[in-house]
């Protein structure tokens, strides 16, 4: 009988204890990984209207990814986030738009990702040159 109960209880243990032990490789977070963190328009015009680019981004990790804010340096930048979690594996895309009108000289701006992954906060640079309507 002590032989039967000794039996069950090792296996049950293992039962257990097996899928745990693979659940602690995994660390459970979600990790986003930018293509790339800056971008250059190059020369625009002042009077050109709004230029647009994409930051495209994966989640590695292995739990959801929710991107939490992206904000701008500026009024004059607008970005725009996925707001529904973006599972691992898939991609996702940071949307940022720069209005150059009344802004002419360098651009130097920077979008602040935050996010429930790793890195928390991930800064994503613009810069470039806007030409001022009287040198066209």
């Amino acid at each position: 009988m002590m032989k039967k109960f000794l039996s069950f209880f090792i296996a049950a243990f293992m039962l257990v204890a097996l899928p745990m032990a693979v659940d602690a490789k995994k660390d459970g977070s979600a990790k986003i990984e930018f293509a790339k963190s800056s971008h250059d328009f190059g020369v625009v015009k002042e009077d050109g209207g709004k230029v647009s680019c994409e930051f495209e981004f994966t989640n590695t990790g292995d739990a959801p990814l929710v991107i939490i804010d992206a904000e701008a340096t500026c009024g004059c930048t607008r970005p725009e986030f996925p707001k529904n979690p973006i599972s691992p594996g898939k991609k996702g895309k940071i949307k940022v738009t720069y209005n150059p009108a009344g802004r002419p000289g360098p651009i130097d701006r920077v979008v602040t990702v935050r996010s429930n992954g790793v890195p928390k906060k991930v800064r994503l640079k613009l810069k470039g040159n806007v030409l001022p309507v009287n040198q066209e």
